[in-house]
């Protein structure tokens, strides 16, 4: 029989309801593994109907990363019309374990399709042991579904670190007001990958800043003991913007006991906020740091999209080009300037580049004639 006999053979099935008589179930994988891409096509379209039956054997054929992408992308699609658990687990476990893109959309795609109407099924593996508690979870934050948050409150205590830095990650994508006192308790656990997720979702809140007084909450983990806390506590401040949240930033920069890679971390947060201010405390920063820390804050004030501070960030890097700061007269950081110059394209930058074009290297010339081209009109 070739593929086109069986094709019509399977739809006729179909049609006639008759799902009982298992030659059905092996036409259609049949035709899946062997048919071109229209005959799966039409086939993945029908499969469903035949009903739980068929899930067990695709099963089998998706989690084989030895069978053609392709036959299991269409194995995929099928099984995700299925809202079951005992498709959702393994959906689940899938996104954890595979490396093709196109297996991860279709099963991601999947797992949000089923939506709200999945999160029952998982509420069941809630309540179970803590490996179930973790596929479950995993797949509700695959799920991002309002109705998922109930739940998953249920576990931002769990003994688990995992399981509760999983379920704060995924309620920090909610803007609801009851979550923020979940997120700032969380701020406290003694594991610091859950401390991580609280604070990056409590960045997310700037609207709330304010109202639940983030910065307080945030600024005692500037100093946490773990430097990756540091840094996204210092992140966090760059999302939120407020002054007080500028300020904390900047005390943190100009103290000589604070590590090189959290320095880095305060001036691309301050560097985010796009405020006049923060731009003051990167060019005190930038007159009297290292050269490493000097190429970064050139490259930040060359790439400020607002006007008002794009101004701004020309007229401080024209004070440290005319300077007498020894740093500012390195070859390596006048290139960085001629970059930055031809990013920004006002007056003073046009100014600051034909000066830059009579330097006695060859290398900063070229930048700095490039810098001139690209704001020629």
């Amino acid at each position: 029989m070739d593929n086109e006999q069986a094709l019509q053979q399977f739809k006729t099935a179909i049609y006639q309801n008759n799902y009982d008589d298992f030659d059905v179930i092996e036409l259609g994988l049949f035709l899946l593994e062997s048919g071109d891409f229209q005959q799966r096509w039409d086939v993945a379209k029908l499969f469903p109907q035949v009903g739980e039956k068929i899930i067990e054997p695709l099963l089998i054929i998706l989690e084989n990363e030895n069978i053609e992408t392709e036959y299991r992308w269409f194995v995929a699609r099928i099984l995700s019309e299925f809202n079951d658990l005992k498709v959702i687990i393994p959906f689940t476990k899938l996104l954890q374990t595979t490396e093709e893109e196109e297996i991860l959309n279709v099963v991601a795609e999947g797992l949000t399709k089923m939506g709200n109407s999945a999160v029952k099924s998982l509420e069941i593996l809630l309540q179970r042991d803590e490996y179930s508690r973790l596929l479950a979870v995993k797949a509700l934050a695959q799920i991002r579904h309002s109705d998922t948050i109930k739940p998953l409150l249920t576990v931002v205590d769990d003994y688990n670190p995992e399981i509760r830095a999983i379920a704060l990650e995924c309620l920090g994508s909610f803007h609801h007001k009851p979550l923020i006192f979940i997120l700032i308790n969380a701020l406290s656990d003694p594991v610091y990958s859950v401390r991580k997720e609280a604070i990056i979702a409590l960045g997310m809140q700037s609207k709330l800043a304010t109202e639940f007084n983030l910065v307080t909450h945030l600024k005692p983990l500037l100093y946490d003991i773990n430097l990756e806390i540091c840094q996204q506590t210092a992140l966090a401040l760059g999302r939120i913007k407020t002054d007080e949240a500028i300020e904390e930033l900047s005390i943190v920069l100009q103290k000589k006991t604070t590590p090189i890679e959290l320095k880095k971390e305060v001036i691309k947060a301050l560097s985010w906020t796009e405020l006049p201010q923060a731009l003051i405390y990167l060019k005190q920063t930038l007159f009297t740091d290292d050269l490493e820390i000097c190429k970064i804050i050139i490259d930040l004030l060359g790439n400020q999209k607002r006007e008002t501070v794009r101004n701004q960030s020309s007229e401080i890097l024209e004070d440290f080009l005319l300077s007498n700061n020894p740093i500012s007269q390195e070859p390596k950081i006048k290139q960085k300037m001629a970059v930055a110059f031809g990013e920004l394209g006002n007056q003073t930058a046009i100014s600051c580049l034909k000066k830059l074009s009579h330097d006695s290297n060859k290398s900063v010339k070229l930048h700095a004639v490039s810098g001139l081209k690209k704001n020629e009109h």
